[in-house]
């Protein structure tokens, strides 16, 4: 048997990428949100000066997610 190794992305399925997130600790998670949140401040220092998300009047359904 002839297996190859990706390094590609999307060779990865959603599905895949939710298993290993959900195989993390709450503290591995919450680990991940920081690097991530201080990559986003690193590149972007805009994106602290967003302003507040808003409430939304109505109910919100989500039919699907594609």
């Amino acid at each position: 048997m002839n297996e190859a190794i990706s390094h590609s992305r999307d060779d990865e399925s959603l599905e895949a990428k939710a298993r290993w997130f959900q195989s993390l600790s709450v503290a591995e998670r919450m680990e991940l949100l920081c690097e991530f949140t201080d990559l986003v401040m690193e590149n972007n220092s805009r994106a602290a000066k967003v302003g507040r998300a808003q409430s939304s009047k109505g109910r919100i359904r989500v039919l699907s997610i594609s």
